[in-house]
Formats: structure tokens, sequence, C-alpha cells
């Protein structure tokens, strides 16, 4: 007996609870329970003639080779708001993260970059000083997921030649429009 009235109170708590939501939201007050405050993202395709999704990083473009970056391309729907690109390179493995290369404010009419482009950057392009503490592409060496993932921003990214590795990366975040990524596991 006792076991059907407890049941019987939780059920009348969740209706109560479930009223209150409800109506908090048809108030306008769905804020109040938790809605995200994040900007709608427009999706990029990124592709490269020498990567493919969920394949190996071929060796060529890790520690064990000598090509540098990978070649990419992109395309998304125009977006009138587009200022730059930005790309972002960064891995997780069972043992540590990294980021092996922010290169940042290449010109928004920008959809491809060859191979090493690292050595050669677009034309006002920025390249901010990775994990290792060097500026540039650094060939990743571990096992783990490599993340290849461009941004269209809303602007430039604004920062002193010395500016800190979250400092870019914050303000990349902060004027990101839409993003797309190609995602390497492990090195052939």
């Amino acid at each position: 007996m006792g076991l059907c009235k407890t049941a019987s109170r939780v059920r009348r708590i969740a209706v109560s609870v479930t009223g209150v939501v409800v109506a908090l939201a048809l108030t306008g007050c769905g804020s109040l329970i938790g809605r995200s405050q994040a900007k709608d993202i427009a999706e990029i395709n990124v592709s490269s003639p020498e990567l493919r999704e969920g394949k190996p990083l071929p060796r060529d473009y890790s520690c064990k080779g000598d090509q540098g970056s990978p070649p990419l391309r992109w395309s998304s729907q125009p977006l009138s708001e587009a200022k730059s690109i930005a790309i972002v390179v960064d891995s997780h493995s069972p043992s540590q993260s990294a980021v092996h290369w922010v290169l940042y404010n290449i010109p928004a009419t920008t959809t491809e970059l060859g191979p090493n482009a690292a050595d050669d950057p677009p034309t006002g392009a920025g390249q901010a000083k990775v994990t290792s503490g060097k500026a540039g592409y650094q060939p990743p060496c571990d096992p783990g997921s490599y993340r290849f993932t461009v941004y269209t921003l809303n602007g430039k990214v604004e920062v002193k030649e010395s500016a800190s590795l979250p400092m870019i990366l914050k303000q990349i975040a902060d004027q990101t429009i839409a993003r797309g990524r190609l995602t390497a596991v492990d090195i052939q």
C-alpha cells in the first residue's frame, strides 16, 4: 500500500514540474530553464585530396614525413558577413591533447590551401604559436584523432604578434559564423 502512495505522489510531482516548465516556456521565460545561448553556426564542407574522414593521417603529413601541412578545401553557402577564414588543427590522444596549427586571417574568398601552406601562407594570414611553442604546422607524432577544422569568421583576428594561443583561439571562437571539420584517426 505504501509503495502505491509513493508512486502516486511521484507522478503528481512530475506532472506539476512539467506544468511549471511548460508555463514558463509559454510566457517567454524559457531561458530560465537552460535554453542554450549559443548562436547558430552554418556548416562548411571540408575535404582534402590527401585526407579521408575517419582514416589514418598519411605518414607524409606526420612527424615521420616531410610534406608539411596537407592540402585542404572547403565550401559553404555564401555568407555576406564572412570577413576571414581560420584553420585549427588539433589532436586528442589517450595521453594528451595538443594544437598543431592555427592559421588565421585567410581572405574570405579563399576556398583551398595547397600542400605545405604553412611555409607559404596566404598574404595577410597569421600563424599562432601552437602547443609546441612554435608557429606554423607542427606535424603530429602520436596515435590519436587529428581534427582539421575550418572556420568562417565575421571579422579578422586582431592580436599582437606575441599573442598567446588561448587569446587567438578565443577570438576565433567569438567570431565564428560557420564551421566544418575533417578528422583523421591515427597515423599511417
